[in-house]
């Protein structure tokens, strides 16, 4: 993947993946058995815990069919490590941008049933110090 097409997002906003998705018949299911599947997702959470918030989503998202990935959940991982591909130089960057504003701010975002299998809702909370460019 390291000569890979680079993208700019962790995640292409309309990626649905769906239990659906994962392989039924036995020849689906022994064309996926020779994928790294699991090692690829445990290599991002591994770099994501400490250093890379920016995959947490992405990461929540694609670990769930560990069990039974499907192609299109092959194609979703794929996606994450074009992302990480091209993200790998740049980081985080603190300092005060407005002094005398309040040093801690917060956001959260939420989707509202954006589980298709279970229509359950998904939220985050970001909060950062001393202000994030």
């Amino acid at each position: 993947m390291k000569d890979s097409k680079v993208v700019g997002t962790p995640l292409r906003h309309h990626t649905k993946l769906s239990i659906k998705q994962c392989p039924q018949s036995d020849e689906e299911k022994s064309k996926m058995e020779g994928t790294p599947y699991a090692s690829g997702v445990g290599s991002i959470i591994y770099g994501m815990v400490c250093s890379r918030p920016d995959l947490s989503y992405s990461i929540s998202v694609i670990s769930q069919f560990m069990a039974n990935p499907g192609q299109v959940h092959w194609q979703a991982l794929k996606w994450v490590l074009r992302y990480l591909n091209g993200s790998l130089k740049g980081g985080p960057k603190y300092k005060r941008s407005q002094p005398g504003r309040d040093a801690l701010e917060g956001y959260v975002d939420a989707d509202y049933a954006g589980n298709v299998d279970t229509r359950k809702s998904l939220s985050g909370f970001v909060f950062t110090l001393l202000g994030l460019d």
